[in-house]
């Protein structure tokens, strides 16, 4: 079962917002991170990155490489591989922010909440 954290660690934030920065810019997006899926023990300049990112109603889990000076970091764009990446990606909390916070307020007013996560949407 992979490990996944919803807080990126401190040591690997700069390269998380170097792949962030570049998966926006290159596919014209706004995504941000939600999560960091089995993340490496220490940063590691040009270790894989799986993340989990959120925008517009759709989550998705990429993977980069990122190497390089943190002012001038070089990002490599993974893409995705499907076999790996899809085993637990069912188990994946809702991510952080305004829906964990309406899912807070809808369990607490009724006695059971159905959830449906279909294909990466809440």
């Amino acid at each position: 079962m992979p490990n996944v954290l919803d807080v990126i660690p401190e040591d690997l934030q700069e390269e998380v917002n170097a792949a962030l920065t570049w998966f926006n810019a290159h596919k014209n997006t706004s995504f941000e991170v939600t999560g960091i899926v089995d993340p490496p023990a220490a940063a590691t300049k040009g270790g894989d990155l799986r993340l989990v990112l959120c925008g517009g109603g759709v989550c998705r889990q990429e993977t980069f490489q990122v190497s390089g000076s943190a002012d001038r970091p070089t990002v490599r764009w993974l893409g995705v591989d499907h076999v790996k990446d899809s085993i637990g990606i069912a188990e994946l909390d809702p991510p952080p922010g305004a829906r964990k916070t309406w899912l807070a307020d809808v369990v607490g007013q009724h006695d059971f909440t159905v959830l449906l996560f279909y294909r990466g949407f809440w």
